[in-house]
């Protein structure tokens, strides 16, 4: 929370905590309030913020207790990612963010807003609740509109590259794993490396050569623990190149403490899952090798191998053990296989297609009268699924050829 704020651009003048169920006016109980307008008061804060989501009432009585304004995580974030974004698709997904969290809260904050001089609560003017949800759809739908026409722009340039028979791997890990870092070791770019969190919060892709064979490299957006659902759906777009690339490498910052990794790791496997791209095959690159002794990398890799996919120790910074992370790309993405498939056409079958070219890269599709045939290339992991599927749906999954 504190490196949130920090990122964000504050200065952390004091703390506090508390352990006890929610209450429902302040979050905390009475007694701690007190604790906190005393602290606001000795420290002179201009802000409070709560790991803690805050629903509107209590963030309108804490500003009122406080005479300061109030803001939770999820507040947080988004002012973070706000400050962070540069291209003109992550400030508008930030924005469909906001407006989606305004959306949810209109009729209690105009409410509220009524004659009221909190802080965080003015600006709103004589609104009418229906007046004010209406207008933040407005302006949703525009978003959403211009969102729209980028990612149909994407989406015909990843076919494009399918067309022309390129595998892509996608850099994916906790925010501050070392990604950026990364990136540029393989590909030589120039990505933007900060200590901070969130340096990258939208896709950067180039074109690497390994062993002879051609890749697309994708830096993503940093993961991070209890990022809001919300935020997840509005970076679908820029992180469903996590879902459509052909292997996932896994970036874990090895310097720190073991519980910590632990916990990253826990955090950035839910977050692939929940993007459905669980079943992609991925190389674990278990980084900042140099910042620790080798007793201690031992140690934390011993831990860990038993919880992760293909481990490999590497230094990004210092170029340790690069040369075998790439390697180990092309010996993993030369393994795919092809298979080809036939199913019957009945309701069930289109949602299966799509979820064909979410894991495997089509070939070729053909619908005719009553039957259709699709070749494509796939890790064996999922080539065995979708063979599953296929005796599933009365299909013949006719072969499955290195």
């Amino acid at each position: 929370m504190k490196s949130l704020a920090q990122t964000a651009g504050y200065t952390v003048v004091g703390a506090l905590e508390q352990t006890r169920p929610p209450d429902a006016r302040y979050q905390i109980g009475a007694g701690k309030v007190e604790e906190l307008i005393s602290l606001v008061k000795e420290t002179g804060a201009e802000k409070v913020i709560f790991d803690n989501s805050l629903r509107m009432l209590q963030n309108y009585n804490l500003a009122k207790a406080t005479k300061v304004e109030i803001a939770d995580r999820f507040q947080l974030i988004l002012e973070l990612f706000a400050r962070r974004a540069t291209t003109t698709e992550a400030q508008m997904q930030i924005q469909l963010a906001t407006l989606k969290n305004e959306l949810r809260h209109a009729r209690e904050k105009v409410r509220l807003s009524r004659g009221s001089e909190q802080p965080g609560f003015m600006g709103i003017g004589v609104y009418e609740a229906d007046v004010y949800r209406d207008a933040i759809k407005l302006q949703m739908q525009t978003l959403l509109k211009k969102l729209t026409a980028i990612r149909t722009k994407r989406v015909l340039h990843r076919e494009r590259r399918t067309a022309l028979g390129f595998l892509s791997v996608s850099l994916a890990g906790y925010t501050s794993a070392g990604k950026s870092t990364l990136f540029n070791a393989l590909t030589e770019a120039g990505a933007m490396v900060d200590k901070s969190l969130f340096t990258t919060l939208s896709t950067t892709t180039r074109m690497v050569e390994f062993s002879n064979r051609n890749f697309l490299l994708t830096d993503t957006v940093g993961f991070i623990d209890r990022l809001p659902i919300s935020l997840i759906e509005a970076f679908h777009s820029t992180l469903e190149e996590t879902i459509y690339s052909d292997l996932i490498i896994l970036v874990l910052d090895l310097k720190e403490p073991l519980e910590v990794i632990e916990k990253k790791l826990s955090v950035c496997q839910d977050t692939i899952n929940h993007l459905d791209a669980g079943g992609i095959p991925q190389i674990t690159a278990l980084n900042k090798v140099d910042r620790i002794s080798p007793a201690e990398v031992e140690q934390k890799f011993e831990a860990l191998k038993g919880k992760i996919q293909n481990p490999l120790l590497i230094s990004a910074k210092k170029g340790t053990n690069i040369d075998v992370l790439k390697a180990q790309i092309v010996r993993i993405l030369e393994n795919y296989v092809k298979g080809n498939f036939s199913v019957p056409l009945t309701e069930e079958v289109m949602p299966f297609l799509s979820w064909v070219h979410k894991k495997a890269e089509v070939k070729k599709e053909e619908f005719l009268d009553d039957h259709v045939d699709v070749i494509f290339e796939v890790n064996p992991q999922v080539a065995e699924q979708i063979r599953s599927k296929v005796e599933k749906l009365n299909g013949k999954y006719v072969q499955s050829i290195n």
